[in-house]
Order: C-alpha cells, then structure tokens, then sequence
C-alpha cells in the first residue's frame, strides 16, 4: 500500500538550529499517526512543511504521490483541498460568522461545491461536528471548544483525504478536551480520513492514535502503537509516558 504522505530524510533548518535531522514517516489510509515531541522539537513546522507553509530544506516529501518541494503553484493548491489543516488557534475568521468562515474555502474551490448547494452543505457539515444552531454567530461568541469545533467544520467541508490536527486539545480544560477527542474518532470513521496529529498531550495520544512517532533531537527516535511505546525501556520514549 502507498503512504498517503511519505516522508524520507527530511531536514529543515534555521540559521544554525537544525530543526528537523533526517526525519521519517509514511501515512497510511485511514489511520491516525500520533506524532509526539516535546516543546520546540519540530512538530509543527513539520506540518507546516507537508502543505509547504515553509520550504524543507533536503529530503523526500509526497503528498497523494506529489512531490511537495518545487511543485507548481496550481498542483500545489490542489493537493491543499486534500489536505486539511486544523490551526493550533482554531485561526477562524474574525470578522466572518460562522455560515461565512465554512463558505469561504468553497468560494475558493466552487469545483468542491457538490450537487446539496453551498447552504446544505455547510449546515450538513455544522451537524456533523453538532454545532448547527451557531450558524449566524460570530467566533467572539463561541467557547474555545466551539471555535475548534468549527474549524474542523471548516477543514471538513472541502471532504479532505488527510487532516493535519496542530495541537487540536491545547488550551482547552479536560471535558473538552475529551469532546474533541471523541469528535476526532467520529471524523475520522465517518469521514474515513487519515489524520496526522501533533501534540503533547498523551491522553489524547493514547485514545485517537493507531499509530505514534516519538520525535526527538529531529529524527523518528522511536514508533509502534501507544501499548507498544509505553512498554519501551528507552528511557528517551519512557519520558513521555511519566
């Protein structure tokens, strides 16, 4: 089976911070890849260099089997539709209500917008993540839990093929984090998406996860599933596990 994201002896640095030393990874249709790491070790500017946000410096990088590095603008932004990005900060549109925060990337790509029109869509898309009654409402007058909600409603509308989750229970108290974290496994069955997810947070590793990366000093130090790693006599991979 092809990875839907290979990644191959990936480096990126800045200035003298060598960030990310060789990095490895394959994402497989219809898992969840748990990346963790601690603070500062590269897991977000790995997403980021996936759907090209920053350029990697060497290395292997396909998305879909297009290789990321020194693609054309167009092929690039539609690899993009395919891939969904839920902003670490929710990063809504503030002056935008709900109802125009999910029409927004449809006007963008209208060859996404399917035979239910744009308003079916987006209230379908609003229940799917059970927030249909904010559809007029503005981000300032949601909870930090609702905001994440509806900028996973709006990276679902578009029906990517993979999610990338930056952090997606950062921020937030414990019930909510668990809201999240159910609403993560529903997309992910409902959906059938492949999600490759970054966070510090190992509870939410050990429930979402089918997979988990350890990484560390920019390399893949460790990999197997949350029951295999927290086995592990490594004392690197054992001290995420403390």
């Amino acid at each position: 089976m092809e990875p839907l994201i290979e990644i191959k002896d990936l480096y990126k640095s800045f200035g003298e911070n060598r960030v990310l030393n060789g990095f490895k990874l394959g994402l497989y249709e219809g898992e969840n890849l748990v990346i963790v790491g601690k603070s500062g070790s590269g897991k977000s500017v790995l997403l980021k260099c996936i759907v090209r946000l920053l350029e990697a410096d060497s290395g292997t990088l396909k998305v879909l089997g297009q290789p990321i590095p020194g693609l054309d603008q167009y092929t690039l932004d539609q690899i993009r539709t395919e891939v969904g990005f839920l902003f670490q900060g929710s990063a809504l549109y503030d002056s935008m209500t709900v109802r125009e925060n999910l029409e927004f990337p449809l006007r963008r790509h209208p060859e996404k917008i399917n035979s239910q029109g744009v308003e079916t869509m987006v209230l379908n898309t609003l229940r799917s993540v059970g927030l249909a009654h904010t559809i007029d409402l503005m981000p300032e007058e949601l909870s930090g839990g609702m905001q994440r909600r509806i900028a996973l409603a709006r990276t679902l509308i578009l029906q990517p093929r993979i999610i990338l989750y930056d952090e997606p229970t950062s921020g937030l108290d414990p019930i909510t984090s668990k809201e999240i974290i159910e609403l993560m496994l529903k997309v992910q069955k409902e959906y059938q998406a492949s999600a490759l997810i970054i966070t510090h947070d190992m509870d939410c590793a050990r429930v979402i996860s089918n997979r988990m990366i350890i990484l560390f000093d920019g390399q893949n130090h460790a990999e197997g599933t949350y029951s295999e790693l927290s086995r592990s006599s490594d004392p690197v991979v054992q001290a995420f596990f403390k």
